[in-house]
């Protein structure tokens, strides 16, 4: 079988306008994905040179393929199957920092470049005071940026018209901001001149942005098949699914030059958002993604479920996800109600994904601060609005103490018991070590012990009128009758 190359796609030579450092299927997936709809439409012209700054990166099957690569978007739309195949042909080259730098370092001089993307994971964006600016290899990205940026510089003598326009997309919190704040610390470090601090901080763009695709990338499983389908070998296959959001929080107005917005029309459940503030969208993203899946799979897993699909399944449990989201949560947030409902609709597609397995198990990791992050805002806003409580945001508290029990703690793990079968509960130490010895207090006393433990959630929450006896009461229900039977209980 023929393997996927530009012989086979005719892709178009265009100018290189984007460096990305990073080659994994969620960037391929989604950022490449974009690029490519928009080379296509006629709203940019421009290819990407992917740059992998890892030891162990390998572009050998990029260089095999001439970073020819096909898309599979799967998933539910509107609550139908729907499946997208798409070559991706916005790629040019790919180039690793240690084995190709001169290669590399060339890019900082091509006459059009005017992107960085990056998703160097949350742990990239950091500060090494030990980084040297000679060192070429072993040093953080931000470091590697700042020498990419200086070389930029030095090439067009400071020119502001080639300054370069930052898209990070790791997952921390003002990720733009904090890149751009690591830059001038390097500058500092460095001593680095003023004149190359100017253009950074006058002719360059930090934003900040939120991403979210379920990407599953590499269907290893289903490769073979896949590849007789369509008819050739693809060893860069990548899959995801149909959803995706790329907030991006500029310091001035960017979306003329970056038209990817606009290649998104007539698209469902996509949507690129270019904003003064990034915020809420993502307390919305938090809050209704983040928070239903914290809200159910700890009660979903005790009734039986593996999965989420398993647990959309199970009308009993996808009502009480539905609930949460309409009645408790939606109400709490500011963006217009018609766009949450419509974000929540489209959760529900994501969760009903035929083609996702995300099990439960994976999902309850560390759900002692998840639960503070992602349901604990939206029950602290429903009391203050309502002057009551979210009944369902407090049963998933009583969920997750009665998943939290066990009396043994094994390769970091407490081990839990349903129904005859061991489970591993993954948290912090303290978090592991507090259930070991108190999950099998009476139900009230446990509550109170969780509830007023001020490092769990930042405050003491036994001092929510009524959330104590509530919490306690649905989680005497759970043992008494069994989770299923508590959570009818709720009606």
């Amino acid at each position: 079988m023929k393997t996927i190359n530009l012989e086979m796609t005719k892709a178009v030579k265009r100018p290189i306008r984007v460096v990305q450092y990073g080659g994994g299927n969620f960037l391929r997936a989604f950022v490449d994905y974009f690029f490519d709809l928009a080379n296509e439409q006629g709203l940019f012209d421009g290819s990407i040179a992917i740059v992998e700054s890892l030891p162990f990166s390998n572009v050998d099957r990029f260089k095999a393929q001439d970073s020819q690569y096909t898309l599979q978007l799967r998933g539910n739309i509107n609550g139908e199957k729907y499946v997208e195949t798409r070559i991706i042909t916005s790629l040019d080259q790919a180039v690793t920092v240690f084995h190709d730098f001169e290669e590399y370092i060339a890019l900082a001089r091509e006459e059009d470049l005017r992107f960085v993307v990056s998703n160097t994971t949350e742990a990239g964006i950091v500060f090494n005071e030990n980084d040297r600016f000679e060192d070429k290899f072993e040093v953080t990205f931000p470091a590697k940026l700042t020498q990419f940026l200086y070389e930029r510089y030095i090439w067009c003598k400071g020119d502001p018209n080639k300054g370069l326009i930052m898209l990070p997309v790791e997952l921390i919190d003002d990720n733009g901001i904090v890149l751009k704040k690591y830059v001038n610390d390097y500058i500092d470090l460095w001593k680095l001149e003023d004149g190359f601090r100017k253009w950074v901080n006058e002719a360059c763009v930090f934003t900040s942005t939120l991403v979210d695709r379920i990407v599953p990338g590499f269907p290893r499983d289903e490769k073979d098949e896949i590849c007789e389908t369509l008819g050739y070998n693809d060893d860069l296959l990548d899959t995801a699914e149909p959803f995706a959001l790329w907030v991006i929080e500029s310091p001035k107005d960017i979306s003329e030059e970056l038209p990817l917005d606009k290649a998104l029309e007539g698209k469902v459940n996509m949507d690129i958002i270019f904003t003064d503030n990034q915020k809420p969208y993502k307390q919305r993203k938090v809050r209704i993604l983040n928070g239903a899946h914290t809200s159910f799979v700890l009660a979903s897993y005790l009734i039986g479920h593996d999965t989420v699909k398993e647990s959309m399944d199970d009308e009993l449990v996808r009502d009480f996800m539905n609930e949460t989201i309409h009645e408790e949560i939606i109400p709490t947030l500011t963006l217009p109600r018609e766009e949450l409902e419509a974000f929540a609709d489209a959760v529900v597609d994501r969760f009903n994904n035929p083609f996702i397995k995300h099990a439960l198990l994976s999902i309850s990791l560390n759900s002692v601060s998840k639960w503070r992050a992602r349901c604990m805002p939206s029950l602290l806003g429903y009391v203050e609005k309502y002057g009551k409580l979210p009944k369902r945001l407090a049963f998933s508290i009583a969920a997750l103490l009665a998943f939290y029990k066990g009396d043994r703690i094994e390769d970091a793990a407490l081990i839990g018991d349903r129904n005859g079968e061991a489970y591993k509960i993954m948290d912090d130490p303290d978090v592991l070590e507090f259930f070991r010895e108190n999950s099998s207090l009476d139900a009230r006393t446990l509550t109170e012990k969780y509830l007023s433990n001020v490092s769990f959630h930042g405050q003491d929450l036994t001092e929510i009128e009524g959330l104590c006896d509530f919490v306690s009461g649905c989680l005497q229900n759970i043992r008494d009758f069994g989770t299923r039977k508590a959570m009818e209980l709720l009606k």
